[in-house]
């Protein structure tokens, strides 16, 4: 096809100059790198153009023959909740609803946009993420010869937003020629990105210009809206989990009040992180955020450390000296690990959060604040409570507004996310290109990572420090070979060591698996329907029966209507459609 595509020869703007011009390309320039170079330009150009997204990657589609060998070309962009919204095959336009004629290879995509990196088939015939009836669907058009697929990431401030993929007909020059393909296409892709950034850009403006023009509109004109929950994002914290996204909502609403805030959750879930976002959003953003780890120190460091000294006040107090409290004065202070503070630090703790007032050590100055106070601890306080370990009239007073932090286990749709995260932060660090396979991913879903993101972090860092090529596989992971320690954790379950931080309160587990096959089972918020398994750890080994068995449950209970199903299980409409494919569930018609 390659050859049997021609570009219009383009007319030679010097070749009136003097001799020294010459007619044909310039010799450092091959022909067919100077055909590349016009496609190129010829595609940017179009994209640049002033009319509708869709027919510019309509264009684009159509142009990329002059570019790559290829026999059929797809474009696909999202919409926010991960479903397609434009799919542009051979140049025609489909909205999300089509779904592309079927056309679309769901398995690649779903790689593609889990790993944001390339993927390379040879031959789509022997490669398991393709379904058997793409397989049927691309030898039928081919005339059952042997076909290679290209699928490249469209990203937005590295964030995928979409895929472009051409398949073509192998042969004997494949592996060099695709990797050729790919060096081009990728900065297709990049133009086709900066161009879906500069149109939601637009759009922002003009909703900006409506949302003006509403507000100068008389109240009186204006229709009732339902409420409308808008997504948080919060620097730092990264996934999209149905439990991440609902504990964000609840960060945007704790942060509009002064109350004292209890952090709860295990060790590595991120709790500074998430005081420090409360601390952003609230009122007192432009003012101190100061932060203390109560654990690390002793009563009378700890003491000095909060309420400051005098002069004087013990030895080697040579000047006068604010504690963190004064610090923190019209901020925020946060007091990680306070479980462990001794009971008599606990009363003068006590009396500077009821009456915002204390002495220095070795003053007797009294000195009133304006501190709003986030704690955190990973400790069970009500156990410590009941066995007079922990003052109870001071867990009543921390515990204004007690938040649960998600453990990993629960949110792990978002592995892959930090995952690339980690890498990325790696691979910048130390001059290296590394990327994860999709051997990596399925091994890294599989873990229990009982030290939640902090492991997930170690774990990335050992594995890519160890790593011997460009890219992580499989057989790269300690505990691939047995040699994880931190696996005799959670041989017992999960439930087990998240005892020490949410004893009263008890989460849904989430499944062990790949993203493909993540169907775990979160109650929505505000939802009242009942789980469909009982809280524990699935077992890893009967992790695929019982994943299909809870998808098959859902289905039933929602008349087979995948868009019920999917909040029963807390996922997108996406998620259960890979889910019902992987497993090979037939969906019942009524």
């Amino acid at each position: 096809m390659l050859d049997s595509v021609s570009l219009p020869e383009r007319p030679n703007s010097t070749s009136d100059a003097g001799p020294s011009t010459s007619a044909g390309p310039s010799p450092s320039i091959l022909p067919s790198q100077e055909k590349s170079l016009t496609t190129i330009f010829e595609i940017a150009h179009t994209l640049t153009g002033l009319c509708r997204l869709e027919a510019k990657l309509a264009s684009v589609i159509e142009r990329l023959p002059s570019l790559v060998q290829m026999r059929r070309g797809i474009v696909c962009l999202f919409e926010h909740d991960g479903m397609p919204e434009i799919i542009v095959d051979d140049g025609r336009s489909e909205g999300r609803d089509a779904r592309c004629g079927g056309r679309l290879p769901q398995g690649a995509i779903d790689q593609i946009v889990a790993t944001g990196q390339p993927l390379i088939v040879q031959n789509v015939a022997l490669h398991s993420i393709f379904s058997s009836s793409e397989v049927e669907m691309m030898l039928d058009a081919a005339g059952n010869t042997c076909v290679a697929f290209i699928g490249l990431p469209i990203e937005i401030d590295e964030k995928v937003v979409g895929t472009l993929s051409i398949d073509r007909i192998a042969d004997n020059g494949t592996h060099a020629q695709l990797e050729d393909d790919v060096r081009l296409l990728t900065m297709v892709a990049s133009l086709l990105g900066q161009t879906a950034k500069l149109h939601c850009v637009r759009d922002r403006g003009r909703l900006m210009d409506e949302e003006f023009r509403l507000q100068k509109q008389p109240s009186s004109e204006l229709k009732p809206h339902g409420r409308e929950r808008k997504k948080v994002q919060v620097e730092g914290i990264i996934g999209d989990s149905p439990a991440l996204r609902a504990m964000l909502e609840k960060i945007e609403l704790i942060a509009q009040s002064n109350s004292t805030v209890l952090l709860r959750g295990e060790s590595g879930t991120g709790k500074e992180l998430v005081a420090k976002a409360i601390h952003e959003r609230s009122a007192r953003a432009k003012r101190p955020f100061i932060k203390l780890n109560c654990a690390a120190l002793t009563e009378t460091v700890l003491e000095s450390e909060l309420f400051g000294h005098e002069k004087g006040a013990f030895t080697g107090a040579f000047n006068a000296r604010k504690g963190r409290f004064e610090l923190a004065d019209k901020g925020t202070l946060f007091l990680d690990e306070i479980g462990e503070i001794s009971a008599s630090f606990q009363a003068k703790l006590l009396r500077v959060l009821q009456e915002q007032e204390f002495e220095r050590v070795g003053g007797n100055q009294t000195i009133k604040v304006d501190v709003r106070m986030i704690a955190a601890t990973n400790k069970n306080l009500e156990e410590a409570v009941a066995s007079k370990e922990f003052r109870a009239d001071l867990y009543y007073r921390i515990s204004v507004v007690p938040l649960l932090l998600p453990p990993l286990r629960e949110r792990r749709t978002d592995i892959p996310l930090l995952a690339a995260r980690f890498l990325k932060n790696f691979s910048n660090e130390n001059g290296r290109a590394l990327v994860f396979d999709s051997s990596a991913i399925d091994v890294l879903m599989n873990c229990g990572f009982p030290g939640n993101v902090r492991e997930l972090e170690n774990c990335v860092q050992r594995t890519a420090t160890l790593a011997h090529g460009s890219s992580i596989a499989r057989d790269d992971f300690a505990c691939w070979h047995g040699q994880c320690l931190s696996a005799t954790l959670w041989k017992c379950g999960p439930e087990q060591v998240a005892r020490q931080a949410s004893p009263i309160i008890s989460l849904p587990a989430r499944l062990s698996m790949p993203p493909t096959q993540a169907v775990a089972h979160v109650q929505p918020v505000g939802s009242e329907p009942t789980p469909l398994e009982p809280t524990g750890r699935p077992n890893i080994g009967a992790a695929k029966v019982t994943d299909r068995e809870r998808v098959v449950a859902a289905m039933e209970r929602s008349g087979w209507v995948q868009a019920k199903a999917a909040r029963l299980l807390g996922l997108t409409p996406r998620q259960i459609g890979y889910a019902l494919r992987r497993h090979g569930i037939e969906i019942k018609r009524f």
